[in-house]
């Protein structure tokens, strides 16, 4: 029997070449677009007295257009598409995280939340539920082999960093059919498929919000309270607009003129003062870190053991060796200290290219 594979397609161009490349595998392929954000959604100014298109006017929302582009492509493939509404669930499981996490002086990962919450959450539960899916595939640079989730094979694009949340029993019913493929054959791919959204610009920003100046959307949740930038030694050396602008390691936007840049080591919401060192200063350097949340997609370890780890996107791996607490925290110790840890971020954790697992800097 042929096997039904459900595709998330966001109207971009990594997700419609996954779902070309299945139809032509001989899979029988639905494109399935999620509606996660929009002028009409449900959100948290409009309960406060303010105006449900307040939010919309500080993102580059184009949730509209992304499920036109997905469409097309649908139907150049020539496969069924449907939408789905997910916007108060996503308004819940992580526009709120991110929200309280800057409330209460953390820097959350949405992105992370997204994919465990609703990619992996509610749209792979849909697709396997409803919509009788044998797999669900996403565009996802990031690969499978069995049920290890390995590096995507372009080190420039690879995502498995924003993968390390989510259920390790969904990965046996899980496809990322670009993971394989460097970002520029993926794109010949799309001409040769002729896909309509071929040459359409990668999406950048929030997970389903696009490119948002990140302290002009909290301002839409979280009122500005204004206070004093101490530098490392206690002294007065400006003013800040409001804690949740700034995040941990952030040097543009500091706006304290002379001498070299200063970059921010700590919020403290205690007396709202905002923490800044010089680049060369040590407060912004740290040898460990414990983690939280700790999801494991490997086989168990046995503690301690070494492995690479990054703490952030993008990040070179860093050599560590992981202890254990609790079930739910680790202690990391890194070979060579770290700039800018940061609350609230994700730390994950490889050996070689098998991302192993992760959790949240506490």
């Amino acid at each position: 029997m042929t096997k039904k594979i459900i595709v998330a397609m966001s109207g971009g161009v990594d997700s419609s070449v996954s779902a070309a490349l299945l139809k032509k595998a001989g899979f029988y392929v639905t494109g399935i677009f999620m509606k996660c954000w929009g002028p009409e959604r449900p959100n948290h100014p409009a309960e406060r007295g303010g105006n449900a298109a307040d939010i919309a006017d500080v993102s580059e929302c184009t949730a509209q257009e992304d499920e036109q582009w997905a469409r097309m492509a649908a139907s150049h493939i020539n496969i069924p598409f449907y939408s789905v509404d997910l916007v108060r669930e996503y308004r819940d499981r992580v526009v709120d995280y991110f929200v309280n996490g800057y409330r209460t002086g953390v820097t959350p990962n949405p992105d992370v939340m997204c994919n465990k919450e609703i990619k992996f959450g509610m749209f792979y539960d849909l697709a396997i539920n409803e919509f009788g899916g044998d797999y669900v595939a996403t565009g996802h640079y990031a690969r499978l082999q069995g049920n290890r989730l390995m590096k995507g094979k372009d080190p420039n694009k690879d995502q498995s960093y924003f993968l390390w949340a989510i259920d390790k029993e969904k990965l046996s019913n899980v496809l990322f059919p670009v993971g394989d493929y460097k970002k520029s054959k993926v794109r010949k791919l799309a001409r040769d498929f002729n896909l309509p959204n071929s040459d359409r610009p990668d999406s950048q920003g929030i997970c389903f919000i696009g490119k948002v100046n990140v302290g002009n959307f909290l301002t839409q949740y979280i009122d500005n309270n204004p206070g004093i930038i101490l530098n490392s030694m206690g002294e007065e050396v400006g003013r800040h607009a409001g804690l949740h602008f700034y995040t941990i390691g952030q040097r543009r936007g500091i706006k304290i003129g002379g001498g070299p840049p200063y970059y921010v080591v700590q919020k403290n919401y205690a007396d709202n003062t905002l923490v800044v060192a010089r680049e060369y200063d040590a407060s912004l350097m740290r040898e460990s870190l414990t983690a939280s949340n700790i999801n494991w997609l490997s086989e168990k370890q046995s503690f301690p053991f070494n492995c690479s780890a990054k703490i952030r996107y993008r990040q070179e791996d860093q050599d560590a060796i992981i202890k254990y607490e609790d079930d739910n925290n680790v202690f990391v110790e890194f070979k060579n200290p770290q700039r800018a840890v940061t609350s609230g971020q994700s730390i994950v954790f490889y050996k070689g290219d098998e991302l192993i697992g992760g959790g949240i800097i506490k």
